[in-house]
């Protein structure tokens, strides 16, 4: 008896093909009798395993390469940022520097978002909460505060610890 002989043995039913147009012979004696024809539809409708890991290796390459755009984007807007409020450089690995600028920029962006425009925090308040930021250099400090609630900034700046002020008067 052949594969496609044996009723526990389908090759997919009518294209005897998937739907990339390669053709697979599945093993369904795991599957109840009366389960094992629809199964072997469905499989018919799908991409063989090859190329449905292909395509999500594929995809995998997509995903990383728009990650990797977005992060870069995202890198140089908060640089611009950075330079056009005078914001000191950030201390700590290559890594957690270029991880610290953009969680700085997110987050007084959304803090002056929430204290100024829709809050009652008036600029001048706000220059003085801008000033107390620059004092924090350390950019383990500002990966940290990333998932922090843009109320609480005011409070988190004093809350910061020497480690995270290594200079009193930071150059710019």
């Amino acid at each position: 008896m052949t594969a496609l002989e044996s009723p526990c043995l389908a090759r997919h039913p009518d294209r005897e093909e998937h739907l990339c147009g390669h053709q697979t012979d599945r093993d369904l004696s795991d599957r109840p009798a009366d389960r094992r024809a629809g199964f072997a539809e469905w499989l018919a409708k799908q991409e063989c395993t090859d190329c449905w890991r292909a395509a999500k290796e594929g995809n995998e390459q997509d995903k990383a390469a728009w990650l990797e755009a977005k992060r870069a984007e995202e890198q140089a807007e908060s640089e611009t940022w950075s330079k056009r409020y005078r914001m000191p450089p950030l201390e700590g690995t290559v890594r957690a520097v270029a991880w610290g600028v953009r969680c700085r920029h997110q987050v007084l962006a959304a803090s002056y978002t929430a204290l100024v425009l829709e809050g009652e925090t008036s600029e001048a308040e706000w220059e003085g909460i801008e000033e107390a930021a620059r004092t924090i250099t350390r950019a383990g400090w500002w990966i940290d505060q990333r998932s922090s609630e843009p109320d609480d900034l005011t409070e988190l700046l004093q809350a910061a610890t020497e480690t995270d002020r290594p200079t009193e008067n930071p150059h710019f």
